[in-house]
């Protein structure tokens, strides 16, 4: 089972800064409109793109339009090896369409 955080515990990570939020979305997706600080990675380009993040002991919060899909990508970072087992590995409920918070816009900052 994946643990969720409404998307009011996520912004309040984002603003502390110990959390790394992983945008599920598609680039122009992402593009048009993203939690600040977070990186992008489509959820079919995530399999191979897992190995090539730095997974430090930073908390990890996946997000996705509407918080189903990023319950799949929460489950595969927490079972990667290079992911330490006591890193929270999380879903963001309700995805972005409950998102009431700031956006960034632009392009994807590299992991």
């Amino acid at each position: 089972m994946v643990e969720e955080l409404t998307p009011a515990e996520v912004n309040d990570r984002v603003q502390a800064g110990d959390v790394r939020v992983i945008d599920t979305r598609s680039p122009e997706e992402y593009e048009r409109g993203h939690i600040p600080g977070a990186i992008n990675v489509p959820l079919g380009d995530l399999p191979s793109r897992v190995p090539d993040i730095d997974w430090d002991d930073t908390d990890v919060v996946c997000a996705c339009p509407v918080g189903q899909s990023s319950k799949q990508a929460a489950m595969l970072i927490q079972s990667y090896e290079g992911v330490e087992e006591d890193v929270l590995v999380a879903s963001m409920a309700g995805g972005y369409e409950e998102w009431e918070f700031d956006l960034e816009t632009g392009s994807s900052a590299d992991a």
